[in-house]
């Protein structure tokens, strides 16, 4: 892409992201998604009602009189955008591709989290880690992160989502805030990977989807190849049958998938590419509030 549409395109969805961010989310954000605990902040007197399991007794034998700790919440984040880059993204039907509107929600949760003085990092994978960009903060920090969301092109198209999750589980030392952006067609099984990245870290996934994944058209014989592996292959859509099995084939996954992350304690925003994905972002923060 040239600089100079490159440029433009961050400064659109710079723009756009940003808003929203700061009008929409910025409260949800912040209620949704706490600090890593509690940190010490000072030593006062012991009062009435204090809860005496936090007594200072140090400070108390020194005083002769009773003293307790104060703690505070550690209000600071660590933020990681795992953001699937396999071939399969390139995928839209209707009025955007599946990789935009991941682009789009990736850049709204970097700038919340700017607002919050979080630092954010990312990881893009396919069936490999294709790219690593340590958490930092600053708003020149989330420019770039946004810039490679745009313009970057993996060396592989195929998904290893189990991978990706063992690489971040052990990269990121401190407890962290995850999102794990995909559409999870990933022939791997990942819930076991999965179960160990949410117990070490906490891990929000968006899964980002094509209606016409979920089901075929009437039109007649296709010639459909894989964005993934490459493999072709000829459809009559005018098959009732074919049609019907391909839709209870994806309505089985789907069900599958979302036993997964019921199972491993991870909440799921489903988010179809063409619709706005402000509503399904909201009523997943109210949902952790």
């Amino acid at each position: 892409m040239e600089t100079s549409e490159l440029l433009k395109r961050v400064r659109t969805i710079e723009i756009k992201t940003r808003g929203l961010s700061k009008n929409i989310f910025a409260g949800e954000y912040h209620s949704a998604f706490k600090g890593r605990g509690m940190t010490f902040s000072e030593v006062r007197e012991y009062q009435y009602g204090d809860d005496i399991r936090n007594i200072d007794w140090n400070v108390t034998a020194r005083h002769n009189k009773p003293y307790i700790k104060v703690f505070e919440e550690e209000r600071e984040l660590t933020v990681m955008l795992m953001i699937d880059v396999s071939g399969s993204r390139n995928f839209g039907t209707v009025t955007k591709l599946k990789k935009n509107q991941i682009t789009e929600i990736a850049a709204v949760i970097a700038f919340s989290a700017i607002q919050n003085n979080d630092k954010i990092g990312v990881i893009f994978f396919s069936n490999k880690i294709e790219k690593f960009i340590p958490p930092k903060k600053g708003r020149t920090h989330i420019l770039h992160i946004i810039r490679e969301l745009i313009d970057f092109y993996p060396e592989d198209k195929q998904t290893n989502i189990e991978l990706a999750l063992q690489y971040m589980t052990n990269s990121i030392k401190k407890r962290c805030t995850c999102f794990l952006l995909s559409d999870f067609m990933d022939e791997h099984n990942f819930s076991h990977a999965l179960a160990i990245a949410n117990r070490k870290h906490d891990v929000v996934a968006l899964r980002v989807y094509d209606p016409r994944e979920n089901m075929l058209p009437p039109v007649g014989m296709m010639f459909l190849t894989d964005a993934e592996t490459g493999e072709q292959m000829w459809v009559d859509t005018s098959d009732k049958k074919v049609r019907d099995g391909y839709a209870e084939y994806m309505a089985d996954w789907e069900k599958e998938l979302d036993g997964t992350f019921k199972r491993v304690g991870v909440d799921v925003a489903n988010i179809r590419a063409d619709e706005d994905y402000v509503r399904a972002l909201i009523a997943l923060f109210k949902k952790r509030t």
